[in-house]
């Protein structure tokens, strides 16, 4: 399996956030959940969350043995909440998180893990893409902001409001009836989208953070089709750069949006179900 990956740092200056890599046959995504001035909480930061946790989840999956994908992100958010529980305000709902994205290709199938919102594209060979995501935030966030709806922006009642959204959806998270992230509690992985599918059934298979799916929505740049074209025609770095370069035309509008990191995996030359790599 070939993995080609890009990713571009959301703001200047500031570390980014998301996590990619690869080993043999499987490759990992995480995007972190950033939340300002929690210093207090944890002294590492989000980043380094994400990244000792990718690190630790490669670490496993390079071992190739087939282990049951919810054990291995259990055993590395246990891990990495183990490096630093005793420094740090671990289970404040404002310490470091992360979305995962895992894939594996073992034994002429493709495995595949979500906990949160980063999106896998699988690029079938007998039809357009499916695409996979973990919906539950959206819909917790599309719940708890209904209050806000019909309120004037920027009046006391909206930031009031708005401060009570918040913390509501804060309340969902790693919660039954909620949504789910890595971060303190094994229990999570439990949680997570979990699916495989037949090798010989894909041409190959992308990971995205929420970062860079931007470029299908909000912006509408293309479709999902146009996603996979994209990438075949120029590479990972090419979806993103179309990002940013919408995110530019939007900056100043009502509607622009702040700038994430945005990362893409694309793993092309699957292996064939009779091999391991």
């Amino acid at each position: 399996m070939h993995a080609s990956m890009a990713t571009s740092d959301g703001k200047a200056g500031r570390a980014n956030e998301d996590f990619a890599g690869a080993v043999p046959g499987a490759a990992v995504l995480l995007d972190g959940a950033g939340i300002p001035g929690t210093e207090s909480i944890c002294v590492h930061g989000v980043a380094w969350y994400t990244h000792r946790l990718g690190g630790a989840l490669l670490g496993r999956l390079s071992v190739d043995d087939g282990r049951d994908f919810a054990a291995i992100l259990a055993a590395a958010i246990d891990e990495i909440a183990d490096d630093h529980r005793d420094t740090c305000d671990i289970t404040n709902p404002s310490s470091p998180q992360a979305t995962v994205l895992l894939v594996r290709a073992h034994r002429g199938r493709l495995d595949y893990l979500l906990l949160g919102d980063s999106f896998l594209v699988l690029d079938q060979a007998g039809g357009g893409p499916q695409v996979v995501t973990d919906e539950r935030e959206v819909t917790a966030r599309r719940i708890c902001a209904a209050p806000l709806d019909g309120v004037p922006e920027g009046t006391p009642e909206y930031d009031r409001i708005r401060a009570s959204c918040v913390e509501a959806l804060r309340a969902r998270r790693n919660q039954p009836g909620g949504y789910w992230l890595a971060k303190d509690d094994p229990h999570a992985a439990e949680e997570a989208v979990t699916g495989s599918r037949p090798l010989h059934d894909l041409r190959s298979v992308v990971l995205l953070s929420n970062g860079a799916s931007r470029i299908v929505s909000p912006y509408g740049l293309t479709d999902w089709p146009g996603v996979l074209e994209l990438l075949g025609a120029n590479g990972p770095a090419d979806i993103i750069r179309r990002v940013r370069q919408a995110e530019a035309r939007a900056s100043g509008s009502p509607d622009a949006r702040v700038p994430d990191d945005a990362t893409v995996v694309h793993c092309s030359h699957l292996p064939h179900p009779d091999t391991s790599a």
